[in-house]
C-alpha cells in the first residue's frame, strides 16, 4: 500500500511538471513535444489531473487553450514549489553521491605544512560544496574521537588498535635532526648523535607511550645516547620557533621542513615515520569513500612529487 501511495505522489507531481508546461506552452501539440510524451497522453495527464482536484484548469477550443482563473492560480502557487521539490531533489541527489555535507578531519601538526595544504585544495576542487572542518587535538586521542563521532578521519603516525576502526598506510617520510641555520652541523659534517652530547634538546615527552615518542626512544637508544631534554611540548610548530630562536635542537618527521622558516636547518636521519589513515570501519558514508579516494590520490601524488 506504501508503494502505491508513493506511486501516486510521483505522478502527481509529473502532472503538475506537465500542466505547467502546458500552462506555459499553451498549446497541447508544443507542450507534448517539449515533455516528450504524445499528444493524446498529455490530454490525459491534464484530465486526470482535473478530475483528481475536481477543478477545470484550461479552457480548451479548437483555436486556444487558456487558463482558468483557478489555473492561473495553481500556477503561480506549484511553480516555486516544483523549483523547491527539484532543489531538495538535487540536494538529495548530492548527499547520496558524496559531494555535499559536513567532514571532520584530524591530523597531526607534522603534515600541516606539506601534505594537508595539498589534500585540503583538492578536495576544495572536488567537492566544493563538502565543508571540511580541520582538528588538531592535544588532549583526547584520535581514536576516542573517531569512536564518539566527533571526527571522521584521523591522520596518525601509527595504525589504529581498537577493532572498530580501519587504517591505511599512504607514505614513510624520514625522521630529521632540526638545528638553527647557523649551527655548525649539516648534512656534511653530522656523523651521527654523538655530535649532540653538548646539546640541549626541544621534545615531546619521552615518557609518553605513543607511537611517535616510542620512535624517538628507538633512535637514541639505537645509539645509546640520552639526549639533554631543556624544553618538552607536543606542537611541532613551537618547537620549529623555539630551535630558530637557538634554545636547543630537535628531531622532527622531515614534513617540517616545508614550514619554510629559514632560521632551521634539516639533517635528514636513517629512521622512517609513517603516516596512516583512520576511519570507522562501519561507516558506509559516501562523502568518506569520497574523502578516501582524494586521500590516495594526493598521497600518491605527493609521493610521486618527491614530497
Amino acid at each position: 500500500m506504501t508503494n502505491a501511495k508513493n506511486e501516486s505522489v510521483l505522478m502527481e507531481i509529473q502532472q503538475i511538471k506537465y500542466f505547467l508546461a502546458l500552462a506555459q506552452e499553451l498549446h497541447f501539440w508544443n507542450t507534448a513535444e517539449r515533455m516528450f510524451i504524445t499528444q493524446s497522453a498529455l490530454s490525459r495527464q491534464i484530465k486526470a489531473l482535473e478530475d483528481e482536484l475536481g477543478i477545470q484548469l484550461f479552457e480548451r477550443s479548437k483555436r486556444s487553450v487558456k487558463l482558468t482563473e483557478a489555473g492561473t492560480f495553481l500556477r503561480d502557487q506549484w511553480r516555486p514549489l516544483l523549483d523547491e521539490i527539484n532543489r531538495i531533489h538535487l540536494q538529495a541527489r548530492k548527499i547520496h553521491d558524496g559531494a555535499f555535507g559536513y567532514f571532520r578531519i584530524g591530523y597531526p601538526g607534522s603534515i600541516a605544512y606539506s601534505f594537508m595544504p595539498k589534500l585540503i585544495t583538492s578536495i576544495s576542487h572536488t567537492l566544493p560544496e563538502l565543508k571540511v572542518e580541520l582538528v588538531e587535538p592535544t588532549d583526547i586521542s584520535f581514536e576516542e574521537l573517531l569512536l564518539n563521532y566527533q571526527m571522521d578521519l584521523a591522520f596518525r603516525r601509527d595504525p589504529a588498535v581498537n577493532p572498530s576502526l580501519q587504517s591505511t598506510s599512504l607514505y614513510s617520510e624520514p625522521f630529521a635532526l632540526v638545528v638553527p641555520s647557523n649551527h655548525h652541523l649539516t648534512e656534511q659534517t653530522f656523523t651521527g648523535l654523538q655530535d649532540l652530547k653538548d646539546e640541549r634538546f626541544i621534545l615531546s615527552n619521552l615518557a609518553q607511550t605513543t607511537f611517535y615518542t616510542s620512535s624517538l626512544r628507538q633512535i637514541f637508544e639505537d645509539h645509546s645516547f640520552t639526549p639533554n631534554v631543556y624544553i618538552e611540548t607536543d606542537f611541532g610548530a613551537m618547537v620549529l620557533g623555539l630551535v630558530s630562536k637557538g634554545l636547543g635542537v630537535s628531531i622532527l618527521p622531515y614534513s617540517y621542513s616545508f614550514s619554510a622558516n629559514p632560521n632551521v636547518r634539516f639533517i635528514m636521519l636513517p629512521y622512517q615515520v609513517n603516516l596512516y589513515a583512520t576511519w570507522r570501519r562501519d561507516d558506509k558514508s559516501p562523502v568518506l569513500r569520497n574523502i578516501l579516494q582524494q586521500v590516495q590520490d594526493a598521497a600518491y601524488n605527493f609521493i610521486s612529487d618527491g614530497n
